[in-house]
């Protein structure tokens, strides 16, 4: 089911009508895979700072690329706002986003937009190894170090999340289906402890029910930040390098060429990159800003230091191959 929200202003600094063909008079038309509790603030200082009256759906991102690829040209919507860079990937292949201007793909690196400029990365996440230094001494640099019997029964995962499932995906467009598959068969046969989300997994390496667990670098800044930093013994361990264990994916928009509201449309894809929208990010989602000039949360290392993966997001959008591969191999538990 897809949630509706709408944001109506009356006041603020709307564009007059009819200044160009690619402006409307109805509300800007947003499908947001990002969830109602994250953005709608961010959604709703963007209408009281333009006056542009916005209508957002909710959903998850795949439902949502697979609604605007069913819907096509008659789509309503002006904007894709995803979670997750592979349904980005998704709607861009359906030929459905339009080319981004130059003032808004020069704001974001190369690395984390459409190589097509046709949509940008708005904040990213890294992957990352939580692990609990009473039980690690040693943290694996390396996801091929997992596979060591030393961890066998000991590392947690959430099979069944989108951010686990865009790892392998791009584990099998980095090193082929047929290595993607024997790595998972040596991680499946080392007893990882699935469990239903990354929280979890986090949950658990914290108080010692598992040593290690993959998850997103975010979900561990955000225990820090509703509990106190003496409360949480578990900490971060970065794949650098450019091993696929470091994957940043991104959250990010993309317009619709169908949009009869280009103009606004594009103005909020600017206001999610500017300064005011990317501390936003970076101070309540503890992700990685992507415009220049915005620091990163607290201790975060630079994606610089990093040194992520070199691979095109865009490529991310082989989520159902890779389902099929993770049940294959035993991997898609609930």
């Amino acid at each position: 089911m897809i949630g509706v929200a709408a944001a109506t202003v009356l006041a603020g600094c709307a564009a007059s009508d009819g200044e160009s063909s690619n402006t409307s008079s109805g509300p800007l038309v947003v499908y947001s895979g990002r969830s109602e509790a994250l953005v709608a603030e961010l959604f709703s200082q963007f209408s009281t700072e333009t006056g542009t009256e916005l209508e957002v759906r909710y959903a998850d991102s795949g439902e949502l690329a697979a609604l605007l690829i069913t819907e096509g040209n008659a789509s309503p919507a002006d904007v894709y706002f995803s979670q997750d860079a592979g349904a980005l990937g998704a709607v861009e292949d359906a030929g459905l986003f339009s080319a981004l201007p130059s003032d808004i793909t020069q704001l974001v690196d190369s690395k984390f937009r459409s190589t097509q400029d046709r949509w940008v990365a708005t904040s990213g996440r890294a992957r990352v190894a939580v692990y609990n230094p009473n039980l690690v001494t040693t943290v694996p640099n390396t996801i091929d170090d997992i596979l060591d019997p030393m961890w066998k029964g000991k590392v947690g995962f959430a099979p069944t999340n989108a951010s686990w499932q865009s790892f392998v995906t791009a584990l099998r467009v980095v090193r082929g289906e047929d290595e993607a598959e024997q790595w998972l068969t040596a991680f499946k046969a080392n007893e990882p402890v699935a469990y239903e989300k990354n929280s979890a997994v986090r949950d658990a390496v914290n108080i010692g029910e598992v040593s290690m667990g993959l998850i997103n670098h975010y979900y561990l800044y955000e225990k820090i930040a509703a509990e106190g930093a003496d409360a949480v013994t578990a900490k971060n361990h970065y794949f650098t390098g450019g091993d696929i264990g470091g994957l940043i994916n991104v959250a990010g928009v993309g317009v619709l060429e169908s949009s009869k509201n280009k103009d606004a449309a594009n103005q909020l894809v600017k206001f999610l990159l500017s300064a005011q929208g990317q501390e936003y990010f970076a101070q309540k989602t503890f992700e990685y800003p992507m415009a220049a000039g915005v620091a990163a949360y607290g201790d975060l290392p630079s994606i610089e230091e990093l040194n992520p993966p070199a691979i095109d997001l865009s490529d991310l959008k082989s989520i159902a191959k890779t389902q099929e591969l993770l049940a294959k191999t035993g991997l898609l538990t609930k």
